[in-house]
Parts: C-alpha cells; structure tokens; sequence
C-alpha cells in the first residue's frame, strides 16, 4: 500500500522518495493488509511448485457465478456471486478419488473473512447419476465471494 506514489520526473527533482511502498503496513495487525498478506502467503505455498499439467474444467455455471477446475491433485472452486451462498453445491470431480481436505479458504478469519467453512472436516466423492451419465460429485457448502483449494488425501 502506498504512502503516496509520486514517481521520478522533473517537477519532483527527479527524486525516488516516493516512489515506494510501504511493506511496514503488512506487519500491522490493527489493519486488513495483515490479513491480505497473509492470505497472498498461504496462496503461493498452495500453488508452489506450480503443477505441469493444465487445468481442466469441471464446472462454470455462469447463473451462479460458479467455476471449478482440477489442476495438479486439487479441485480449486470458486462463488464469484456477491451475495448468493450455496448450502450442498454438487462439483464434479475426476474418477476413482477416495477424499479431499481444505488446502485453502479464502474465507478463513484469519484472511479477513468470516470462518463460515470448517476447517477439519473432509469432503468424499459420491455416485450421481445425470440423465444416462454416472458421475462422481462432493458436495459443497460456498459462501458468496469465496474460494475453496481441496487437496486429494493421499494414502
């Protein structure tokens, strides 16, 4: 965040002063940029090393404001609707998955949000049948502008 922004030219000397943020605010509790940055650190941890694969759509229903996708051994969602949460939202998921955990919440209070998602609990594909289609789906609960990262569990 910056204190002002005024970059180098001629009316100014040419000077550098302020042309600089202020990384000092992050560490501030009393502000929301701690949570941002802490938020920004738990996403790169979750994408680092970035996966090789591409990302594969699973879901984009644009009535809900819905997108999902599968990329590296994790489902990211995300509820891009500004006031509509959805209780039990089906996402399908590849084949032959056994569970996920939450990897990230943006929703976390820690990130600033309101901690409506549980933290400890885990998520298990079920059998769907759409028209003559047999799908594995989870079933989510998404908070309106929110994201979820479920990791795979791993045995």
């Amino acid at each position: 965040h910056p204190e002002w922004i005024d970059f180098p030219r001629e009316g100014n000397g040419w000077s550098y002063d302020h042309a600089r943020r202020q990384w000092s605010l992050r560490d501030n509790p009393n502000l929301r940029f701690k949570a941002l940055g802490d938020f920004d650190q738990s996403m790169l941890a979750v994408v680092a090393p970035p996966p090789k694969s591409a990302p594969v759509r699973l879901a984009c229903n644009v009535p809900d404001h819905v997108l999902a996708f599968w990329r590296g051994g994790r489902v990211y969602v995300f509820n891009f609707d500004p006031v509509r949460s959805y209780e039990g939202y089906g996402v399908m998921v590849p084949p032959g998955r056994r569970a996920f955990e939450l990897a990230l919440d943006t929703d976390e209070t820690r990130f600033g949000g309101q901690g409506r998602i549980l933290r400890s609990q885990s998520f298990f594909p079920m059998s769907v049948r759409i028209g003559d289609e047999q799908i594995e789906e989870i079933k989510l609960y998404l908070p309106a502008r929110t994201a979820l990262v479920l990791e795979e569990v791993r045995s």
